[in-house]
């Protein structure tokens, strides 16, 4: 009887040390930075094709091959890519950011400023927004008094920034300038 009790005992024991398969989900789109080598990229852009292809209307895809197309340097593609999902959310402020800075990157900070300017109509708060667009109003079209104006608007939104000491030494750096 103890042996029958004991062997119960370990059959159980046994049991329930088993791990239990988790079911799969299914195929997520790539998200966030590019991790992988430029065998991945060319996976997850592929895939991301073969989605928007299939489905003209998926924003997130549109977003998401945007996004990899940008996270690689590829900036003519993303701007496509992020034109097709404004298309489709024409009010969505983090796609219109970065656009602006596809367009900075690809020699246009005439568009830059238009996107960012769109963006902070939407959402007057978008710090990433605010910041791109007095970088690019001071660097790259060196209109050093409204550059400042933009980081002073930075800095109210967010006077404890990490970065408000620098952008504080810009903002002194800039309004010197004549």
């Amino acid at each position: 009887m103890k042996k029958a009790i004991i062997i119960l005992f370990f059959v159980y024991a046994a049991a329930g040390c088993q791990q239990k398969e988790e079911p799969k989900s299914p195929y997520q789109f790539p998200t966030g930075p590019v991790q992988g080598g430029p065998v991945q990229v060319q996976d997850d852009v592929k895939i991301l094709r073969e989605a928007v292809k299939k489905d003209p209307g998926n924003v997130n895809a549109w977003i998401k091959l945007g996004n990899t197309m940008m996270d690689t340097s590829r900036f003519h593609e993303a701007i496509e890519a992020y034109q097709k999902a404004l298309e489709i959310d024409s009010k969505n402020v983090d796609v219109r950011v970065d656009l602006g800075t596809c367009y900075r990157n690809v020699g246009r900070p005439d568009m830059a400023v238009k996107e960012y300017k769109k963006a902070l109509e939407i959402n007057p708060q978008h710090l990433n927004g605010r910041k791109n667009l007095a970088v690019v109003l001071a660097y790259d079209l060196h209109d050093n008094k409204q550059a400042a104006k933009e980081f002073e608007k930075y800095l109210e939104l967010v006077p404890n920034a990490p970065d408000a000491a620098q952008i504080r030494q810009e903002i002194q750096k800039l309004k010197s300038v004549k």
